[in-house]
């Protein structure tokens, strides 16, 4: 008992959901995909000094 309040409320919530167009913003999406994150390193750092015979292979 008690369950028809429940899903009406999830009822509602999924067609907002699949309903509505959420707004983006374009532009906090482009600075963080455009910045490197924490702790990756970049080509310039890695420590080449293992040669496994597949460097001529790499692009």
């Amino acid at each position: 008992m008690g369950r028809g309040r429940a899903k009406a409320k999830q009822t509602k919530v999924a067609r907002e959901l699949k309903y509505s167009s959420p707004t983006m913003d374009v532009d906090a999406l482009q600075r963080e995909l455009s910045t490197e994150p924490p702790g990756e390193w970049s080509e310039a750092d890695r420590d080449d000094t293992y040669d496994d015979g597949y460097d001529d292979y790499r692009r």
